[in-house]
């Protein structure tokens, strides 16, 4: 295994957070040079047809250098939706009870009266106040 390969193994300080199918890894890993620098990993389940399952994962590495404009990046896009949406989450899988044609403007359905956004399934609010 490369140099790389074992720095990528070495983790400093973790933290994981798990959302539904999806889990978060914030991981503090050092460079060769010694500084340290987080990743931040999702995973998230699939169920093939068979039953089987297996994971998709996507990374992003955070250096010191971006940590602050990141971190004002990020908390004035999560202040942005819950000052327009509010902090309740309005989705099929977060609420028995959710009517689509409730939330849905006749601008936003497909053919079938289907929402054309289903970005509500995809975002997962999460704290940075760690970094």
């Amino acid at each position: 295994m490369s140099d790389h390969g074992m720095m990528e193994k070495e983790e400093i300080y973790s933290k994981v957070l798990r959302a539904g199918r999806r889990t978060y890894f914030f991981d503090v890993r050092a460079t060769k040079a010694g500084d340290y620098y987080l990743t931040i990993t999702e995973s998230k389940k699939f169920t093939n047809d068979d039953g089987s399952f297996h994971y998709k994962k996507h990374k992003i590495y955070l250096y010191k250098e971006d940590f602050s404009e990141f971190n004002e990046i990020l908390r004035e896009m999560t202040d942005y939706i819950i000052s327009e949406k509010g902090d309740e989450v309005i989705s099929e899988r977060h609420q028995k009870d959710f009517k689509k044609e409730d939330y849905a403007s006749n601008d936003d359905l497909a053919e079938g009266g289907e929402s054309i956004d289903d970005s509500a399934d995809k975002f997962t609010d999460i704290n940075f106040e760690d970094i």
